[in-house]
């Protein structure tokens, strides 16, 4: 669908939108399409370089310069922080889009506690407290939350046990949520996509296992479609959700996986 649809540029123009995991992956593509889409954004990420890479594109389209907020959201006082200041700097909030998280392989006889709490700690913990803080704002805007999760929290896969965890726990906290601020118009949806057969910056990582050619041989037998998924698609799900198009859908774990996720072994 086209960045300049009505439906969607008007839906999300002038909203003023935190997105975090931005300097790259799903988070970054998201920046620079709510930014084509007419979003002000918030932007944090703990690359600094590809931070500031991404803010030039979200320019280069002809948006407002974003707001970076950089730093480790693992660390308390950053969360708050990264919250303070982009209410101090826009006076409201009326998306967050939860995108930073990290993908670590192990199983539980190779998984050691120091993996499991990095991998819960930013993928979960981290996800809980900067909503809680975002909440009060949201309430004021009747805003919108989207958390980036993947089929992995509705599918079990050997080898990825924390991470296959820690999304199923964002798969629930979204639905959890989603009821609570029900009352107060306030919508909590996920995306769920096909991470790692998703071609972005942790394709790299499934290179070090699979050649280019076997990767994409997979991928014609792991996903209905026969293909790899696009950041931009996924993307382009989570504008959905956050804008008004999407006013009556609340409580959604949406997968954007090319239909992976209705598949079973023959």
């Amino acid at each position: 669908m086209a960045a300049d649809d009505s439906f969607k540029v008007s839906s999300l123009k002038g909203k003023v939108a935190l997105i975090t995991g931005a300097s790259s992956g799903i988070g970054a593509g998201t920046s620079v399409l709510f930014a084509k889409l007419g979003a002000v954004l918030a932007l944090n990420g703990r690359d600094v370089e590809n931070l500031n890479k991404i803010s030039k594109q979200c320019t280069d389209c002809g948006a407002a310069e974003p707001l970076l907020v950089p730093g480790d959201l693992t660390d308390e006082e950053t969360v708050k922080k990264t919250v303070e200041h982009t209410i101090a700097h826009f006076g409201r909030l009326d998306v967050l889009v939860n995108s930073a998280g990290i993908l670590a392989m192990g199983s539980i006889e190779t998984t050691d506690l120091a993996q499991y709490d990095k991998v819960m700690n930013i993928n979960v913990r981290s996800v809980y407290h900067l909503t809680q803080l975002c909440v009060p704002h949201l309430i004021k805007t009747k805003g919108s939350i989207v958390n980036v999760s993947s089929i992995n929290g509705q599918r079990s896969f050997p080898g990825v046990l924390a991470y296959c965890m820690s999304k199923s726990a964002i798969d629930q906290f979204t639905r959890c949520i989603a009821l609570e601020l029900a009352c107060k118009q306030v919508r909590v949806n996920s995306v769920c996509h096909p991470k790692p057969f998703l071609l972005c910056n942790i394709h790299k990582k499934i290179l070090f296992y699979l050649s280019h050619h076997q990767f994409l041989a997979k991928c014609k037998q792991t996903h209905a479609l026969g293909r790899p998924g696009e950041v931009e698609e996924v993307a382009q799900s989570i504008a959905f959700l956050a804008s008004d198009a999407a006013s009556f859908i609340t409580g959604v774990n949406l997968p954007i996986d090319g239909g992976r996720h209705a598949m079973c072994p023959r």
